[in-house]
């Protein structure tokens, strides 16, 4: 089994700076663009089905990922981002400014990170484990494509390489619509490609 994983495109937020989290914000042009051409990209690939995140910016994904091809979508809520509480919506800057110590934590000591009202990082990696364990036992099919989020990625990437938390935002940056392929075999979980962006170039 291959499982293609890939972040949604650009929204209005992401542009804007501002925190997302449970929240959405749609596509920007340059999303919608960089979602078709992955679809380009991969058009060749027979996925027995998507697994996406129920967020409005990652249905938008999928939808012009896939084009006119009848793949069926899954929502599954195991693969949404990561709660930020009370920064949902709120800028970058704003946060830093308001909450100097635990945005800090957040980027730079994930370890030491207390969130507001949102998600830890212990619960959100629990629930990323849960979700792909799950993913896994789908033994009969050969192709997955996951539609979901920029911490997301990480958190698969640090239970894959079962780095410590310290490490979570370790390189390579997860730009939109960036492409990590896995492959399953026997239960284990190989990396075929990190996080690529080699189809919008």
């Amino acid at each position: 089994m291959k499982i293609y994983i890939t972040r949604h495109g650009e929204t209005q937020w992401n542009q804007e700076g501002k925190m997302q989290g449970w929240l959405n914000s749609n596509l920007t042009k340059q999303g919608i663009t960089n979602a078709r051409k992955l679809g380009e990209h991969l058009k060749h690939i027979d996925f027995d089905y998507v697994s996406c995140s129920p967020l409005g910016r990652a249905k938008e994904t999928a939808s012009h990922i896939l084009g006119d091809k009848d793949t069926k979508i899954v929502y599954n809520e195991a693969f949404k981002e990561m709660g930020f509480g009370k920064w949902e919506g709120m800028l970058h800057e704003d946060v830093k400014e308001q909450y100097t110590e635990q945005q800090h934590n957040f980027w730079n000591a994930p370890h030491l990170f207390k969130t507001i009202d949102g998600e830890s990082y212990e619960l959100f990696i629990d629930r990323i484990r849960q979700g792909l364990e799950e993913l896994i036992k789908s033994k009969a099919c050969e192709n997955i494509l996951l539609v979901t989020h920029a911490a997301v990625i990480k958190a698969i990437f640090l239970i894959i390489e079962k780095r410590s938390l310290e490490n979570f935002w370790a390189p390579p940056f997860t730009y939109d619509t960036c492409l990590s392929i896995l492959e399953v075999e026997n239960g284990e979980i190989r990396v075929l490609m990190e996080p690529d962006i080699s189809h919008l170039e």
